[in-house]
């Protein structure tokens, strides 16, 4: 059965670091689509930006898919973004899909779960950018997010990476109607992800979910680049009851 997957991508990213896992579902006969957020495009300005932004531009790519049956994924910071398009629009959606990602408690940012030396690090970065982002250091990138793949294409996806605005990180976000709803749920658990402490993707976050499909593959947090294939079709079994 053909899917169609709108791929919500975390922070630092653009809709470009699904490309390599889109073109593997398309080959697999399936539908993708990746959107950006406002902000996250190469040269675009980023002050003010929202976690409500966010969520306005998944909201408009699931309903421009043509579907009411769209399998919604978000990795990493899109746990927080798929969490309340969900809430909002669930009769457009087949299933939410977290891909080592975010589950966060009602009421909660992402912030608060992050170790808080980094999120003091991060708070005061932002203070001092012009316009309230944050970068991410080439250093904790190779090291922490994609030790699974080479130094050159470590440092190619990296510096395509952008600011990332922060207030998106720190709102406390409503998710009573999501915890709410019957919508089945996925859960992607990468064995070699050290972008968090061991064990805070999974079972930490993912059991917040209740009841959900466990799906597990090796790797490390951006396996979209280092295992697009094997990601694919992951995404595939996690789409299935």
């Amino acid at each position: 059965m053909s899917e169609t997957f709108v791929l919500c991508h975390g922070s630092w990213h653009g809709g470009w670091a699904w490309e390599p896992t889109a073109w593997c579902l398309r080959e697999l006969g399936h539908r993708a689509l990746a959107p950006t957020y406002p902000g996250h495009a190469p040269g675009a300005s980023r002050a003010g930006v929202t976690h409500d932004d966010y969520v306005r531009c998944v909201v408009r790519a699931v309903e421009s898919s043509g579907t009411g049956d769209v399998v919604l994924v978000g990795h990493s910071f899109a746990g927080s973004v798929v969490s309340r398009v969900a809430a909002m629009i669930p009769e457009r959606l087949k299933r939410v899909v977290f891909h080592t990602a975010f589950v966060l408690e009602d009421r909660t940012s992402v912030n608060d779960n992050i170790p808080p030396d980094q999120t003091e690090l991060f708070a005061a970065a932002a203070a001092e950018s012009p316009d309230g982002t944050v970068t991410c250091p080439w250093e904790v990138f190779r090291d922490l997010f994609i030790q699974d793949a080479s130094p050159e294409d470590a440092r190619s996806v990296w510096e395509r990476l952008v600011p990332q605005p922060f207030q998106p990180w720190d709102a406390k976000l409503d998710l009573a109607a999501f915890y709410a709803s019957d919508l089945p749920r996925s859960f992607i658990a990468v064995a070699d992800d050290t972008a968090l402490p061991e064990g805070a993707w999974h079972p930490t976050m993912s059991s917040r979910l209740g009841r959900f499909k466990l799906v597990e593959m090796g790797g490390s947090h951006e396996v979209m680049f280092t295992r697009p294939a094997e990601l694919a079709r992951k995404l595939v079994e996690a789409s299935n009851d």
